[in-house]
This record gives C-alpha cells, structure tokens and sequence, in this order.
C-alpha cells in the first residue's frame, strides 16, 4: 500500500525483523520495477546476504554502520547504484560466496559503474592522497572512505591500491602528471 501510494525511489527493509516477509521484497520489485530496496540487518551471514540479493535487493548494509556508511548507502541507492558496507563486503569474501549468478551484484557488473563519490574517492586516492586526505578532502568520516575503497575495488574486482591506480589512468579518470611525488604526499 504505502510503496504503491508514495512511489519512493528507495525502500529500506528491515531484512531479519520478526514477521518480515522476504516476498514483499519481490512485491515491490513488481509493483515499482524502477524503486531500489536497501536491506538493513544485523546478520551477515553468506546464506541471508545471497537471499536478500535474490529477492532483489540492491543494496545491503549492517545496523551498526556508521551514519556516513548509512547516508552513502541511501544516496547510492537512490542514485540506481549498489551499496555494499564494508563488513558485508568482508563477508562475501571471507565465506567465498559466489556471486556469478547474481545480475543485479556489482561486485561481477560489467561494464563497471562507479557511483560519482567512488569516482572521485578514487581520483584523489589515485593522485596519492591518503584515506584522511581523502576524507578531510570530501568531508566524510575515515571510515567510510575506506567502505568506499573496498566497494571500489570489489567492483573493479582487483584487492591493491595500485591496481586501482592503474585503472584511474587506464580510463583517463587521472593522468599521471597529477601524481603526487616526494614531499607532496598528504
């Protein structure tokens, strides 16, 4: 009803909530094909992170991120992106889940879609910048530039800073005359 009657760009969901239902998840989808739905849990299992994406949600984040983690999962989503906390991300890793068979995971999109924040965090981590930096820089908490890094590098599916310098100058998002040198790191 309230989906139907407000046409929300985003719907967050309470993934683990008693008397949740996971269709309404697949109802919504249904009903507003072009609303996004952003899970928030406390779990983090590999089984109930799989379920939630099957279901159809298109971003996941734990409760006890922090706020910037929330506000960036929420902007993201609204934005058409995918948001995936760090410790969601971690997870997936840790319990080598295979997400293949998932279109609607960035963590295998192609081509890559960088949201506009994980293009300009990556930007000024390419030009040498370090996370405080970064984070001084574009006015979010360490924390969640280092979420950022690691939904960057997961989306372009490399685990080092200089690879993800190498794609920054590869696609012309850098040139390597605005490296930062000897005595000009911050």
């Amino acid at each position: 009803g309230l989906v139907q009657s407000f046409d929300p760009k985003v719907v967050i969901v309470d993934f683990l909530a008693e008397g949740f239902d996971i269709d309404v998840v697949r109802k919504v989808k249904v009903m507003k094909p072009r609303c996004r739905v952003l899970a928030i849990t406390s779990e983090q299992s590999g089984h109930t992170i799989v379920n939630a994406l099957k279901a159809g949600v298109d971003s996941y984040i734990k409760k006890d991120c922090d706020l910037g983690e929330v506000e960036d999962a929420i902007r993201e989503t609204a934005q058409g992106g995918a948001f995936f906390c760090g410790q969601i991300l971690d997870r997936i890793r840790k319990e080598s889940i295979d997400v293949s068979d998932l279109d609607n995971l960035p963590l295998t999109c192609d081509p890559i879609h960088l949201s506009a924040r994980e293009t300009e965090v990556l930007s000024l981590i390419a030009e040498g910048h370090t996370n405080g930096v970064v984070a001084s820089k574009l006015f979010l908490s360490a924390h969640t530039v280092t979420t950022h890094r690691k939904n960057i590098m997961a989306k372009l599916g490399v685990n080092n800073t200089a690879a993800m310098v190498m794609y920054a100058v590869k696609t012309g998002l850098v040139s390597p005359n605005k490296f930062l040198f000897q005595g000009e790191a911050q």
